[in-house]
């Protein structure tokens, strides 16, 4: 019998499993091997999904109180909202825990609004119709079983390797291009890349598969070079404000 209420203890046998909440929680063993790793793996899990219903809000509020969208790419974040679509369908369809994948899920419909703003502040209102329409028609087709069979949408993820790359590269190109990040937040860029990085740790321990876990590898790399540009970019000024300056020092 457990010392832990039954209230307590239920939501730690959800997230640890039966064996491990025993081991655990009922023996205090806390430093067992496999179930410390997977403990940590689930807790880090738990953070990332948590992470990820907030990690776009301060770049959807950036873009509302600017009422613009410069220096942001619009092909990275239609292709990244296309990569989180794919991902989830895939992983749910799997039966994957959803703490392993939970956060594709929030950042994917951030991501489509910010999708759908960039087309809106960029005089471009019936294409982020059209756009928003297709975006969820891609979400259904692709969950429906009778629609995309289980081995098209293992392909689909796996393309998502090379589409996660094609959304950040257009972003790091338009950064190192303008010499500025524009309205890119530095939080979300910070906390994708943290976030990022404990996704790699949970997939390895938890997933088993490998084309997830190289996705998310190659994910974590692009996220460090935005995060990169950040830093490096950090004080620069916006073109406009340095055109200013520039021409008050010749009048």
């Amino acid at each position: 019998m457990s010392w832990l209420p039954n209230f307590l203890r239920n939501p730690i046998v959800l997230l640890l499993g039966e064996n491990c909440t025993h081991t655990i929680v009922d023996e205090l063993n806390i430093f067992d091997p496999v179930c410390f790793k997977y403990a940590v793996s689930k807790a880090l899990g738990l953070g990332i999904v948590l992470g990820g219903c907030i990690v776009k809000l301060p770049q959807i509020m950036k873009i509302l109180r600017s009422r613009s969208a410069r220096g942001l790419s619009l092909s990275a974040f239609f292709l990244e909202t296309i990569a989180n679509i794919v991902t989830v369908a895939f992983n749910m369809r799997e039966g994957y825990s959803f703490t392993t994948y939970g956060e594709s899920l929030f950042i994917g419909i951030q991501n489509y609004f910010i999708t759908i703003t960039i087309l809106l502040f960029s005089n471009m209102e019936w294409i982020g119709m059209v756009s928003a329409g297709l975006i969820m028609a891609l979400g259904y087709l692709l969950y429906d079983p009778s629609m995309t069979s289980a081995s098209t949408l293992s392909m689909l993820q796996a393309l998502t390797i090379p589409i996660v790359i094609s959304s950040r590269i257009p972003q790091i190109m338009k950064i190192h291009k303008e010499k500025s990040t524009g309205q890119l937040s530095a939080f979300s860029v910070f906390n994708y890349f943290i976030g990022t990085a404990a996704r790699v740790y949970t997939t390895f321990v938890e997933v088993d598969n490998n084309i997830v876990l190289l996705g998310f590898v190659l994910s974590l790399v692009t996220n460090g070079i935005l995060a990169g540009q950040m830093i490096y970019y950090w004080n620069s000024q916006e073109p406009k404000k340095q055109a200013k300056k520039q021409a008050k020092k010749t009048n």
